[in-house]
C-alpha cells in the first residue's frame, strides 16, 4: 500500500468502526438514559429500534445513490450528518430530540457504511491488498458491536450515557477534515438515474421487516401486528421484484442476484451476522442471571470475543490467499458451530467462564474468517458500477443479520424459559443452552450449503 492508500484506509475504518459501535454501545445504557431524559421503561426499546430500522432499512437505496451522486460525497454528508445526530443526542433533554439524534445516526449509517465500501474497494484493485483491506474491514465491523457493549458499561459507570453519543463527534469531525485530501471519489461508469418507484418499495419493505423483527424480540412472533408487518414485507419485496424486471434503470438488476457469489455470498453474511450477535445476547443473559455478573463486568467479558475477531480479521486473507474463498466460509462456520456447541456445557458453576472465554474466542477468529469470506465473495469478479450495489447488498445483509439475530434466539430462549417450572436461574440456564443448541446447529447447516451451492472455488490471487 502507498502511504496515501494507508490514510484512506484508516480514516474508512474509523468511520466503519465507529459506526458499528453504535449499534450496541446504549444497550447498557438504556435504564439511565429513561431515567434522566424521561423514557417510559416500554418505550426504551425505540432507542434502538429507531437505530436499525434507518440503518438496515435505508442502505440499499443510500448505496445506490452513492453510485450515482459520488460515493466521496455521500460518504462526507454522511459523516457531517453522524456528527450532528451524536452532538444532539448528547446534549438531549427529551425524548423527542433523542430519538431524532437516533434516526440521525442510523441515516447516517445507511449513507456511510456502502459508500466507505465502495471507496475502498476502489482503493484496492482485486487482489491480497484488497483481501487484506476487507479483513480489516470486516474485523473492526464486527469488533466495532463488542465493543459498544463495553465502551457503553464503561462510559455510562465512569462518565455519563451522553459521552456515548459525544465520543463520535471528534471522530466526525476528524474524518471531515482528513477524507476530502486522501480519498478519491468514485460513481457508476455509465450515466444512470435513480430507480424511484424500486427504492420505495424495497425501503418499506426493509422497514417492514425489520420493525417486526424489532417487536418480535419484545412481544412475540404471532403478535398480530407483528404478522401484518411481515406480510406487508412480503408483499413489498414482490412488488419491488416486479418493478425491477420492468425497470429502465432497476435499482438491483435482478441479473445480480443469479450470480452464486453474489447470493451465496449474502447468505453467508447475513447468517454470520445472525450466529454471534445472538450469541452475544445470549451469553449476556446467563452471565447476568445464572452467573450473577453486573453489565459492566459482563461486557468486559466480552473482550475475548472482541479480540477474536480481531485476530480473525487479520488471518481470514491469508486462510482466503491459500485455500479460496469457499473453503474460509465453509471451514470458519464448522470451527465457530464446533466452538459455539461447546457452549451448552456451561451451568451455574463459577468456573465455567473459562469455558465461556475459550470457546468465545474460538468462535469469533472462525466467525470474522467467514466474514471476511462474505465480503471477498460477494465483492469479487463485478463492473465498477455494480460495485455501489454490491456494497449495498453486503451492508444491508450485515444490518439486517445484527437487527434478526437477537428476535429469533429469543424466541427459542423465551420458549424455554418461560415455559419452565425451575427456578429462575435454572429456567434461564436451560433456555440458554437450548438456544445455544439452534446457533450451533444453524452454523453446521450453513456450511453444508455453501459446500454443496457456492460455485467454485472462488480463490484470490
Amino acid at each position: 500500500m502507498t502511504a496515501k492508500q494507508r490514510v484512506a484506509l484508516v480514516i474508512l475504518l474509523a468511520a466503519s468502526f465507529t459506526l458499528a459501535v453504535d449499534f450496541s454501545i446504549l444497550n447498557v445504557a438504556l435504564p439511565t438514559i429513561g431515567a434522566d431524559v424521561g423514557f417510559a421503561l416500554e418505550n426504551l426499546q425505540w432507542i434502538a429500534t429507531a437505530f436499525a430500522l434507518c440503518a438496515a432499512g435505508f442502505t440499499l437505496l443510500m448505496g445506490r445513490v452513492a453510485d450515482i451522486a459520488g460515493r466521496r460525497r455521500m460518504f462526507l454528508i454522511g459523516m457531517a450528518l453522524l456528527g450532528a445526530g451524536s452532538l444532539a443526542g448528547g446534549l438531549a433533554i427529551s425524548p423527542a430530540v433523542l430519538l431524532i439524534a437516533r434516526v440521525a445516526q442510523g441515516f447516517a449509517t445507511a449513507i456511510v457504511v456502502p459508500a466507505a465500501l465502495a471507496l475502498l474497494l476502489g482503493a484496492f484493485p482485486e487482489g491480497k491488498a484488497r483481501d487484506k483491506a476487507l479483513g480489516l474491514n470486516g474485523a473492526l465491523m464486527a469488533a466495532g458491536f463488542t465493543t459498544g457493549a463495553i465502551l457503553g458499561g464503561l462510559l455510562t459507570d465512569l462518565l455519563s450515557w451522553r459521552w456515548a453519543f459525544l465520543i463520535n463527534v471528534p471522530v466526525a469531525v476528524g474524518v471531515l477534515i482528513v477524507a476530502p485530501r486522501v480519498l478519491q471519489d468514485s460513481r457508476a461508469a455509465q450515466r444512470t438515474r435513480l430507480d424511484a418507484p424500486g427504492a420505495i418499495t424495497v425501503t418499506l419493505g426493509l422497514l417492514a421487516l425489520v420493525f417486526g423483527l424489532t417487536r418480535a424480540a419484545e412481544t412475540s412472533w404471532t403478535d398480530s401486528v407483528n404478522l401484518v408487518l411481515f406480510a406487508a414485507a412480503v408483499v413489498l419485496f414482490v412488488a419491488f421484484a416486479l418493478i425491477e424486471r420492468r425497470a429502465a434503470f432497476p435499482l438491483v438488476p435482478l441479473g445480480i442476484l443469479t450470480r452464486s457469489n453474489v447470493s451465496w455470498g449474502n447468505a453467508a453474511g447475513m447468517l454470520a451476522f445472525i450466529t454471534e450477535t445472538s450469541l452475544v445476547f445470549l451469553l449476556t443473559l446467563y452471565l447476568q442471571k445464572v452467573l450473577g455478573y453486573s453489565p459492566l463486568e459482563a461486557g468486559l467479558s466480552f473482550a475475548v470475543l472482541g479480540i477474536g475477531t480481531v485476530v480473525g480479521g487479520l488471518v481470514g486473507p491469508r486462510i482466503i490467499g491459500r485455500f479460496g474463498n469457499k473453503a474460509a466460509i465453509v471451514g470458519g462456520f464448522l470451527v465457530q458451530g464446533a466452538a459455539t456447541l461447546l457452549l451448552v456445557l456451561i451451568s451455574a458453576a463459577e468456573a465455567s467462564i473459562w469455558l465461556v472465554l475459550v470457546a468465545t474466542f474460538v468462535g469469533g477468529v472462525a466467525n470474522l474468517v467467514v466474514i471476511v469470506g462474505f465480503m471477498v465473495t460477494a465483492t469479487s469478479g463485478l463492473p465498477d458500477d455494480e460495485q455501489g450495489l454490491a456494497t449495498g447488498l453486503t451492508t444491508m445483509s450485515q444490518q439486517v443479520g445484527i437487527t434478526m439475530g437477537t428476535p429469533i434466539m429469543s424466541t427459542v430462549f423465551t420458549a424455554v424459559a418461560l415455559g419452565s417450572a425451575l427456578p429462575e436461574a435454572a429456567a434461564v440456564l436451560d433456555g440458554v443452552t437450548t438456544a445455544i443448541w439452534v446457533n450451533g446447529g444453524i452454523c453446521v447447516a450453513v456450511a453444508v450449503a455453501v459446500a454443496v451451492c457456492l460455485q467454485g472455488r472462488a480463490k484470490t490471487a
